[in-house]
């Protein structure tokens, strides 16, 4: 039996901290998850405007949690195809599922956060700690030391931080990360549309802005989340708009594709950044969720990542009598680089390309995406990699 008395430390209670928590629990592996944010917030968590795109191995690892069965219905939209358009060009790419039934999955944010909790309360070997906030670490070959704000400390054979991409705790072990602002800012809103949106996403990469529809098909067919990226100073400048004028732009902007729009939510805005650590781990600490990798949404990867990487790591401590061991971090770390660097790469590349606005580059991203349509085997390898299909399973030894 599996040595429970040592409580590996986790600091975040964010869905990937909280996963992390219950993977190791599922692997009969105790812990303890510091967060400096009250349990209120926690437990019932406010909808934030974010709508998170689940590929199917993300689906299949909150499955194999029991936290899917947690969400209700209607939070459950199906992604059956998504269209790429390029400016006011007609043409695009597209991508549906082919045998699948659905590309993915939308889930709000604030659902995923709310089944992260319940899946944590019901494990005897998952204990939150709230209101707990981190001042100090001390990581050693024997054990981590963490000193919580007011001196108390904590002593464990494994740290875990999954405190957001700009982890605070990444930073006290010594662990850069590349950062790269890309100077734009979300805009997140429900809207209602004239037109069903037949379960398909829209990415329409206009000159200037961006503008992502996400189809809410557990809601209703006629309902979608905008993800409306734009320069950080427009978008300040819109937020400061009245919501019938930001609607009209939205309205003049949108092409007609969905039909008439109407507001069905307040707005939310995030700024843009992505960050890549330059190592997942350390002697007893290793990294998980958007500490590890924080990524631009255009490719839907973020919280997917997380759940890749807290099943790779709960998979390799499962049954290991020291889950500090250097080795099994050493292999975490080398696995879930693998399996993050070449889509993270991708996606800043993506990004680059459609968002220069020189004469040269609008060319190139309209070949770009007239080549990728008349080739289906690439279209059907980004499928893969979008979905998340090319590697359901994961082999710890």
């Amino acid at each position: 039996m599996p040595d429970t008395t040592q409580q590996v430390l986790i600091i975040g209670a964010g869905p990937a901290g909280l996963s992390m928590a219950c993977a190791l629990a599922d692997a009969g592996i105790a812990s303890t998850v510091l967060e400096a944010s009250p349990e209120a917030e926690l437990a019932e968590p406010r909808e934030d405007g974010r709508e998170i795109a689940l590929t199917h191995r993300g689906t299949a690892i909150l499955q194999d949690l029991q936290a899917w069965q947690d969400l209700p219905p209607e939070a459950i939209s199906p992604l059956r195809q998504a269209r790429v358009f390029n400016g006011t060009a007609p043409q695009c790419l597209h991508f549906d599922s082919g045998q699948a039934e659905r590309l993915g999955s939308l889930v709000p944010n604030h659902w995923l956060r709310r089944i992260a909790w319940l899946g944590a309360e019901r494990r005897p070997l998952v204990q939150v700690r709230t209101q707990a906030k981190v001042t100090a670490l001390e990581l050693s070959a024997a054990s981590a030391r963490l000193t919580l704000e007011g001196g108390e400390q904590l002593q464990a054979p494994l740290v875990i931080a999954a405190d957001s991409r700009f982890s605070a705790t990444r930073r006290l072990a010594g662990i850069g990360a590349e950062m790269r602002d890309f100077g734009r800012s979300v805009i997140l809103c429900r809207i209602e549309h004239e037109k069903p949106h037949e379960d398909q996403a829209l990415e329409c990469f206009h000159h200037g802005h961006t503008m992502a529809w996400l189809p809410l098909g557990g809601y209703s067919a006629q309902l979608s989340s905008l993800v409306l990226t734009l320069p950080t100073d427009l978008a300040q400048a819109q937020l400061a708009w009245s919501e019938e004028q930001w609607l009209a732009w939205v309205q003049e902007h949108s092409q007609g594709r969905l039909g008439r729009l109407k507001l069905a939510g307040s707005r939310h805005h995030y700024p843009l950044v992505a960050t890549y650590a330059h190592r997942f781990a350390a002697p007893r600490f290793a990294l998980v969720g958007d500490a590890a990798v924080g990524m631009h949404p255009v490719t839907a990867h973020g919280y997917n990542f997380g759940l890749y990487g807290a099943q790779c790591l709960a998979s390799l401590l499962a049954g290991a009598p020291d889950p500090g061991d250097a080795a099994l971090l050493t292999h975490y770390a080398a696995e879930h680089r693998r399996t993050t660097w070449p889509i993270y790469q991708g996606t800043n590349a993506v990004v680059r390309l459609f968002t220069d606005e020189r004469p040269p580059a609008r060319l190139l991203r309209q070949g770009v995406l007239a080549v990728a349509d008349r080739l289906p085997p690439l279209k059907a390898l980004i499928t893969r990699q979008l979905t998340g299909q090319g590697r359901i399973g994961f082999s710890a030894r």
